[in-house]
């Protein structure tokens, strides 16, 4: 039999534990709070490190134009765009009359665009474009049911597991340079294709354009993205290399100009710029 103050004394033990959880779960969320300013605090100092020691965008750059291409003003002033249509930008920047210097590629977290304009700046590119691509992220639901369940079962939580990592991100930036007004106005590529009996590589006649430049000589003479340049002149075309000799050979004339489009041969001429 219980008397009253027995059962006095345990049901004031029960309230001391209830209070002990309560205190116990407010102490975790105090010390997972603190540590989320913890966290912020890093990723600010993060950032700051980043544009003050080590520019990404400069560290992972790769060349890409062997030309040494860069912006014909003395000091350009680079515009940045941020978008999602790779491919399709790099056709639209083509066909406006620019060309590529090269790129950058890194996964990074709350890395700042500007970084790219200021390494832009340094190459001398007109244009630089972004793509950031989501890469992944510690979710914060988790971290507050561990919290839960660490204060159901009266265990500790390790303060490493409390700390939010950062969103990770895939980082793509492209950096453009205006070129001069086009002696013709096209950029090619060759063309090839394997035999499916011996499984080698065949070349086939003539360059297939990727991209004509907007009001250039190609442009006026009606060549579009995908025909195939077959000769200029009486010339063949079957290299890349040889494009370029070729049309600065005719620069100032006018000249007959051979294309296949759907498998058609077509007619036309062009009148050839010339650059002094």
């Amino acid at each position: 039999m219980h008397t009253k103050s027995n059962y006095l004394n345990k049901k004031t033990g029960a309230i001391k534990a209830t209070s002990a959880k309560a205190i116990d779960l407010k102490k975790i969320m105090t010390k997972w709070m603190l540590m989320g300013l913890l966290t912020t605090g890093a990723l600010l100092m993060t950032a700051k490190v980043l544009a003050a020691d080590e520019n990404p965008y400069e560290k992972n750059y790769k060349p890409q134009n062997t030309s040494n291409v860069s912006s014909l003003e003395a000091k350009p002033e680079p515009k940045l765009y941020l978008s999602n249509h790779k491919e399709d930008d790099n056709i639209s920047m083509l066909e406006s009359g620019y060309d590529m210097m090269g790129s950058s590629g890194f996964e990074g977290a709350g890395v700042l665009p500007e970084l790219a304009l200021q390494h832009a700046k340094t190459i001398k590119a007109d244009t630089v474009l972004i793509y950031k691509k989501y890469g992944s992220a510690m979710n914060s639901a988790s971290k507050l049911e561990l919290i839960r369940e660490a204060a159901k079962k009266g265990g500790e939580i390790d303060d490493k597991d409390l700390i939010e990592e950062p969103t990770q991100y895939k980082y793509y930036a492209s950096y453009w340079a205006k070129l001069p007004a086009p002696l013709l106005g096209v950029h090619i590529i060759k063309l090839a294709s394997r035999d499916a009996e011996t499984e080698q590589v065949v070349e086939k006649k003539g360059l297939k354009i990727l991209a004509v430049i907007k009001d250039s000589p190609a442009a006026k003479a009606g060549l579009l993205r995908g025909d195939v340049l077959l000769k200029i002149s009486d010339v063949e075309l079957n290299k890349p290399e040889e494009l370029s000799p070729l049309v600065r050979k005719f620069q100032g004339q006018e000249v007959a100009i051979e294309y296949a489009r759907n498998d058609l041969k077509v007619a036309t001429k062009a009148q050839i710029n010339s650059r002094n």
